[in-house]
């Protein structure tokens, strides 16, 4: 029977896997952890979210708007901005694969194998049982699906809107507040897909530890809100944009 269902879950195909993560994550992560598969996850996910992020940065709308954001970041992280750090910006800005490529590697696969690294050696296996790096990996490397997907649904807005700054934020719902408010600097900095991610991922660490999902979730949204919360105070204190 448990030979069987390994088997199954050997052959699962990634389509079928994804579409589970979006749908059913509770029973995705309970054939995931029977047999670990993330590789093919991770990859499509980098894929997704390169591509139709360079796509955006290779067009003119998208390289100036690559530049005004390196502007704002170099701004609200260091000193004014002089001829020679300006050039430098625009010759990052002139390459957008380039810049797409190593951000989406940073999201995507280096963030899943560093994540599961920490989420390996904070939580404690269950009582009796054992949770191993390759089944955490590919709960992750499943999850991130969500922030691929993020990207896809940014990378044509970005365009239309031509600027890099997130259009899925609480800001949305704040429009009426100052931009340099402390809320309104905040609701730009907690993302609706990350939050959705940290849901996802809270089901799938609560099924390899079993733990509560709810419990959890609120730990997982909690950090994330405190570093929000930081980085908007940070924004706030340099003169910096959210």
């Amino acid at each position: 029977m448990v030979e069987h269902q390994l088997r199954r879950s050997s052959s699962w195909p990634l389509p079928v896997r994804l579409r589970g993560v979006l749908r059913s994550p509770r029973a995705t992560f309970d054939r995931l952890a029977a047999a670990p598969r993330w590789a093919d996850a991770l990859a499509i996910a980098f894929l997704a979210a390169a591509t139709t992020t360079a796509l955006v940065l290779e067009t003119e709308v998208g390289q100036l708007a690559l530049l005004d954001h390196l502007e704002r970041t170099a701004t609200a992280l260091g000193p004014p901005i002089d001829d020679a750090r300006y050039a430098a910006l625009r010759e990052i800005s002139a390459n957008g694969t380039a810049y797409a490529v190593v951000t989406s590697l940073i999201s995507g696969p280096v963030l899943a194998v560093g994540l599961s690294a920490v989420l390996v050696g904070v939580l404690r296996p269950p009582a009796g049982g054992r949770v191993t790096y390759h089944q955490v990996l590919a709960v992750v490397s499943h999850a991130g699906v969500i922030l691929a997907l993020r990207q896809v649904i940014a990378a044509p807005l970005t365009y239309a809107r031509e600027t890099l700054a997130s259009p899925l934020t609480l800001s949305m719902f704040f429009t009426l507040l100052d931009e340099a408010s402390p809320l309104s600097r905040f609701a730009g900095m907690v993302d609706l897909f990350v939050i959705w991610w940290i849901v996802v991922l809270a089901v799938g660490v609560s099924v390899l530890y079993r733990r509560p999902v709810a419990r959890v979730a609120v730990t997982f949204a909690g950090v994330y809100l405190v570093l929000a919360a930081l980085m908007a105070l940070a924004a706030a204190m340099t003169g910096g944009s959210a």
